[in-house]
């Protein structure tokens, strides 16, 4: 029974230790980050945000990777239906839309009700804030 709670004991300082444990009695890090953790910061920022996940079901974020839907590589400043090695809708190839802030926002609300013969089957993004989410992701997909 003793040998078991110094075992628990001693896997509980390698938790603490794992998540950084208690801090040290001297006070609060002062050091300035490193380099390297000041270039996670950086890949944080453009790590996909939550709300993407319902678009990577279909959408890929890499050049020339199209699933279901076309990648979204370079998608912002480009003219819709042009991404190469896609087939899409007549209707979106028609629609002469270029993809801004504005153009992004109006069809992540209602892909259907922008281009009407589109094959994207998504309902919309209700939530103004989560689109321009979104948007802010798709800027920095290069």
């Amino acid at each position: 029974m003793v040998r078991s709670g110094a075992i628990a004991a001693g896997l509980m300082t390698l938790a603490l230790a794992g998540c950084g444990g208690p801090k040290d009695q001297a006070g609060p890090d002062t050091a300035s980050p490193s380099p390297a953790a000041s270039t996670a910061v950086a890949d944080e920022a453009t790590k996909m945000p939550p709300v993407f996940a319902q678009c990577a079901s279909c959408h890929a974020v890499k050049t020339g990777q199209n699933g279901i839907g076309p990648s979204l590589a370079g998608v912002f400043g480009r003219k819709a239906a042009s991404a190469p090695g896609y087939d899409y809708s007549p209707a979106l190839k028609a629609s002469g839309m270029v993809w801004d802030e504005v153009s992004l926002d109006k069809w992540l609300a209602n892909p259907m009700g922008t281009v009407s013969g589109t094959r994207m089957t998504y309902a919309g993004q209700g939530d103004a804030a989560k689109r321009q989410e979104l948007i802010a992701y798709l800027k920095t997909l290069k």
